[in-house]
């Protein structure tokens, strides 16, 4: 069985491809474009995996998409209220976005494949994984343990924002979740922020500079500035 996994339309998009359960190839759109942190569809990534597979698009069972849009707009549509009338420009941004293109993710996809090969009914093949069920298997399936509890943290999914899941064999079930807007990773991304760097691609740099740092707390000025960034970041997640 051979099965496809694309990640696309947030940050660095990127394909992995598996044959009956092992890892053939896995590539980002960035290496390939040449454009950092590439969010569009993956079509020269996923060429590249079925090349190294020696295989063609009609032979792909599955393709799986890394989150469930729909929960996620969910998410939106509840923060946005929350927060109304001061998120309504930052609304009026995302809105056209998510009606004309996200919401259609299903189709937006199939049509994005058919490029590989119109003899294919793309849609039945598509599937939709919840966000932090795809990072837990990212890191349990690969790895060499056939049991292991999985501890996932990012800035936020649909809902979760950090989960805990219990692998063991072929099964990984998430036991309990932290939910937004109550999120280690967009703290994370505050102190990102507030340091001078890009959210959703500088944080990497700031773990680099923490064994530089010195033990000395911060000014409750610094967290008061910290903690109305996240506000503000969690609104618009």
């Amino acid at each position: 069985m051979i099965i496809v996994g694309i990640s696309a339309y947030y940050h660095d998009s990127a394909v992995a491809l598996l044959r009956n359960g092992k890892i053939i190839a896995a590539a980002q759109e960035e290496r390939f474009s040449r454009t950092k942190h590439d969010a569009s569809f993956p079509g020269m990534a996923l060429q590249y995996c079925l090349d190294e597979a020696g295989i063609a698009a009609e032979d792909i069972d599955y393709v799986v998409f890394y989150d469930k849009p729909f929960l996620k707009f969910e998410r939106l549509l509840d923060t946005y209220l929350s927060f109304a009338p001061r998120g309504f420009a930052s609304f009026k941004k995302a809105m056209p976005l998510w009606i004309g293109e996200k919401l259609f993710m299903k189709t937006l996809l199939a049509k994005e494949l058919s490029r590989l090969s119109a003899l294919v009914d793309w849609t039945s093949k598509l599937l939709f994984s919840e966000h932090h069920l795809s990072h837990a298997a990212s890191a349990f399936y690969p790895s060499p343990f056939a049991e292991a509890a999985v501890l996932t943290l990012d800035g936020v999914g649909e809902w979760a924002t950090s989960s805990i899941a219990v692998g063991s064999g072929r099964r990984l079930q998430v036991l309990k979740e932290l939910h937004f807007p109550h999120s280690m990773g967009l703290l994370y991304s505050a102190f990102t922020h507030h340091l001078g760097f890009r959210v959703n691609s500088g944080e990497y740099k700031v773990m680099g500079l923490a064994p530089y740092g010195r033990p000395q707390l911060p000014t409750p000025n610094f967290w008061a500035r910290v903690l109305r960034f996240q506000a503000r970041v969690s609104r618009i997640v």
